[in-house]
This record gives structure tokens, C-alpha cells and sequence, in this order.
């Protein structure tokens, strides 16, 4: 299995919810290079117990899980995790606790973020997004800054 996706938590939920409609085809073509974070199963699970329909929303997420690698956070990923957000503290650009350890995780293992939320994710030096809900689903890579001058 080559992984080159990981799936941010706002596109899990529109997939799961099936809208757009033209998503499925997409995850469906790439489901061998598809995984998501534990990060990102924390950020559901926590969305399916604050739901009205806890019962009918857990199975949605069991089933939207089974299919899908997930990666566990790790030191790797904590370690770029502090990169990130000392880089965008000093740039005075920070960018959200659980987003910056999901774009940490991806960058570590050279991951594509596949993302709605790409204003924040594109300020993450080196960090490859995608996002899925324009069509057709466009790439953008986000230079690295050196880190000497």
C-alpha cells in the first residue's frame, strides 16, 4: 500500500456525508492511498459524541474508518508538529493546535493534505494540499523556508 493522502477532518465529514456527491468517486479512485491521522479520529469521534444522532453517527464512523489507514501521531510527527508552529509564531501566522499536528503528521511522512481548509494549511512550509472540493481537484505545494540565510 502507497500512501499519499491524508485526509483533514473536514473533508472526512463532507465525504461521510456524501456532498458533494462527486467526492465518492474521488475517495473511491484513491482508497489504497488514503489515511487519516488518530489526530483526525480524536476530532470525529469527539464531533459524533457532541451529535444529536450519536447512535446513527457512530456507525457512520466506524464504517467511514474501516476503510481507511490510520496513522498514529508519533514522535516524528510531534517533532514537526514544533517546527510548524514555531515557524508560524515567529511569521505571526499560526494556524489551529489540531491542524498544525495533522499538517506535522502529513509533513513527516510526505503526505498530501487533502483539504477544504487550505488558507491555513498553505501557510505550512513544505507541506503539499489538495483540495478536493474544487473541480477539478487542484494541487499546491507550500515552499519550504530555509532555515538559515
Amino acid at each position: 500500500m502507497n500512501l499519499r493522502y491524508m485526509l483533514d477532518t473536514n473533508i472526512c465529514i463532507y465525504i461521510m456525508k456524501n456532498r458533494p456527491t462527486y467526492l465518492a468517486p474521488i475517495f473511491d479512485e484513491h482508497s489504497r492511498e488514503l489515511c487519516i491521522s488518530s489526530v483526525t479520529v480524536m476530532e470525529l469521534q469527539y464531533g459524533v459524541e457532541n451529535s444529536q444522532q450519536r447512535t446513527t453517527n457512530a456507525d457512520k464512523l466506524d464504517s467511514f474508518l474501516a476503510r481507511l489507514k490510520i496513522l498514529n501521531y508519533d514522535t516524528d510527527a510531534a517533532y514537526h508538529t514544533a517546527l510548524i508552529r514555531h515557524k508560524l509564531k515567529q511569521e505571526g501566522t499560526p494556524i489551529g493546535s489540531y491542524d498544525q499536528m495533522i499538517a506535522g503528521h502529513a509533513r513527516c511522512h510526505g503526505l498530501t493534505v487533502v483539504t477544504n481548509n487550505t488558507k491555513e494549511f498553505e501557510r505550512v512550509p513544505g507541506l503539499i494540499t489538495e483540495n478536493w472540493l474544487q473541480q477539478p481537484p487542484q494541487s499546491s505545494i507550500n515552499e519550504p523556508t530555509p532555515a538559515y540565510r
